[in-house]
C-alpha cells in the first residue's frame, strides 16, 4: 500500500499542476467546495493520497442480490462522503432493499445525517403496503423533503454546508433511483448502460427556471455564483425565498425519482459520488465492473479496486461507491480468468525487464510511464493500465527488495545504507 500511495502521488502531482489552470477556467467543482472555493486548497491537501479503504458487502441469497461498498478519502484533507446499505426493510417482505450515497460539501455533517436518518424517513413514508410505482415515487419525494426539514431543525443557524443524496430502492418489481445533486447512478442491462441519472446543475433548463422564479441568479455556472449543484440536503442559505414551498426554493431537496421495471437482463446498479465520475465515464465504469465480475471478484473488492483505479486516473475528490448486483450479473468466466492471469504475469515480466535493463534502477513512476506508452493487450476495459497499478507496484517492490538483499550480501551483511536507495528508487 505504501508503494501504491507513492506511485499515485507521483502520477497525480504532475497532472494536477498541468490541469490546475484549465480546471479553474472551467469552474470544475472537483477543486472547489460546492458552496465556494476551499481557502485551504491545495495547501491542505495531504502529502500523499489517503488510499486506505474498508470495503464491505452482503448478500440476500434467497432473491439473488449481492452488494459491495467502499470509500476513499483520496487527496482531500477531510472525508465528507457517507453511505448506507439495508438488505431488508422493516415492515416489508423479502425482496426490498435500500442503498444510498451522500457527498457532503462544506463539511461532513449533512452527509452523515443523511446516511443515518434518510433510510428511516423513507421506510416511514413507504409504510407496510406501498403502491407501485407511483406511490413509491411519491413516498421517496416526501422522505427526502422531510429529512431535509429535520436537518434544518438541527442545523446551526447561518452555517454553510450540505450534501448531495443518491438512493436506490429495490423492490421485487421495480428499481427506484432517487437523487438530488451530482452523485450519479448507472444501470447495466444486457451488457449496456440502460439508464443513468442526470446531475442537477443550475444551467439545466428546469433548474434554471426554478432558480430564477425564486429570485436567484446563476453566475459562473453556479447558484448565486457559489453553489455548483441545484439540489441538495442542507444549504439552507439558498432555501429562504419567502412564500415558496421547499421544492421551489433556489436549491431544493426534492429528488428526481425514476421507476425502472425490473428485467431478467438487469445486471447491476453502480452508485457513486462525483469523485468517481470525475475520473471515468458511465460506459467505462460499466465495462470495468463487468470485466471484474467475469473474474469472480466479490462486489466489495471490486469497489475497492474501482476506487484505486479512479485515484490513479486522477480523481482529486473523496470517492464512495456501492455496487448492487442482480441475478443477471456477469458470472465468472474461465477464459477471462486465464487471460487476466496471463496479463498479470506479462506485466510482472515487463517490469522486471525494464528494471534489470536500465543502467540505473528506474523509478516506479518512470516504469509506469513506459508501460503506458506501450501497446499492452487484454488490459481491463475502462480501467486500462491504471487498473493494474497494484500488480505493477508489487512487482517493482519485489525487484527492489531482491536488489537490496543482493547488495547486502556483497557488503557482508553490513550495508544498512541500501534502504535509502530503495526509497529513492520509489520516489525518483
Amino acid at each position: 500500500m505504501a508503494a501504491l500511495a507513492r506511485l499515485l502521488e507521483r502520477l497525480l502531482r504532475r497532472a494536477s499542476k498541468e490541469e490546475g489552470a484549465e480546471k479553474e477556467d472551467e469552474e470544475d467543482p472537483v477543486e472547489e467546495e460546492r458552496w465556494g472555493r476551499d481557502p485551504d486548497w491545495p495547501q491542505s491537501r495531504p502529502a500523499v493520497p489517503r488510499c486506505s479503504q474498508r470495503p464491505h458487502g452482503g448478500a440476500a441469497p434467497s432473491w439473488g442480490l449481492r452488494f459491495g461498498a467502499s470509500a476513499a478519502q483520496g487527496w482531500r484533507a477531510r472525508m465528507e462522503d457517507a453511505h448506507c446499505a439495508w438488505l431488508c426493510i422493516p415492515g416489508l417482505p423479502p425482496g426490498w432493499a435500500f442503498f444510498a450515497v451522500l457527498d457532503g460539501h462544506g463539511g461532513a455533517r449533512a452527509a452523515r445525517f443523511g446516511a443515518r436518518h434518510l433510510p428511516g424517513h423513507v421506510f416511514r413514508e413507504l409504510g407496510s403496503a406501498p403502491r407501485e410505482p407511483e406511490g413509491v415515487r411519491a413516498a421517496l419525494r416526501r422522505a427526502f423533503l422531510s429529512a431535509d426539514q429535520r436537518l434544518r431543525a438541527l442545523w446551526p443557524r447561518g452555517d454553510p454546508g450540505g450534501s448531495t443524496a443518491l438512493a436506490l430502492l429495490v423492490s421485487p418489481r421495480f428499481l427506484y433511483l432517487a437523487h438530488c445533486g451530482d452523485s450519479r447512478a448507472v444501470l447495466s442491462r444486457a451488457g449496456t448502460v440502460a439508464f443513468s441519472t442526470e446531475d442537477h446543475r443550475p444551467f439545466r433548463p428546469r433548474e434554471r427556471e426554478r432558480i430564477y422564479d425564486a429570485g436567484g441568479t446563476i453566475r459562473r455556472r453556479r447558484v448565486e455564483g457559489s453553489l455548483a449543484v441545484s439540489r441538495a440536503l442542507g444549504d439552507f442559505a439558498y432555501k429562504a425565498a419567502p412564500g415558496r414551498p421547499p421544492e421551489l426554493q433556489l436549491v431544493s431537496a426534492e429528488p428526481e425519482v425514476a421507476a425502472l421495471a425490473r428485467r431478467s437482463e438487469d445486471e447491476f446498479v453502480l452508485l457513486a459520488s462525483d469523485g468517481v465520475w470525475d475520473a471515468m465515464s458511465a460506459a467505462a465504469l460499466a465495462g470495468l465492473v463487468s470485466s471484474r465480475l467475469h473474474l469472480g471478484l466479490a462486489p466489495e473488492l471490486l469497489c475497492a479496486q474501482l476506487l484505486d483505479t479512479c485515484l490513479c486516473k486522477g480523481s482529486l475528490d473523496n470517492m464512495t461507491c456501492i455496487l448492487v448486483c442482480f441475478p443477471g450479473a456477469p458470472r465468472p468466466c474461465e477464459d477471462a480468468i486465464r487471460r487476466e492471469r496471463a496479463l498479470d504475469e506479462a506485466l510482472g515480466q515487463r517490469v522486471a525487464a525494464l528494471y534489470t535493463s536500465a543502467q540505473k534502477p528506474p523509478s516506479l513512476n518512470s516504469v509506469f510511464r513506459t508501460l503506458v506508452s506501450e501497446d499492452i493487450v487484454d488490459l481491463p476495459p475502462g480501467g486500462g493500465l491504471h487498473c493494474k497499478v497494484a500488480i505493477i507496484a508489487e512487482a517493482y517492490s519485489q525487484l527492489c527488495q531482491a536488489s537490496e538483499e543482493r547488495s547486502e550480501k556483497r557488503q557482508g551483511g553490513s550495508g544498512k545504507v541500501t534502504g535509502s536507495r530503495y526509497n529513492s528508487d520509489l520516489d525518483a
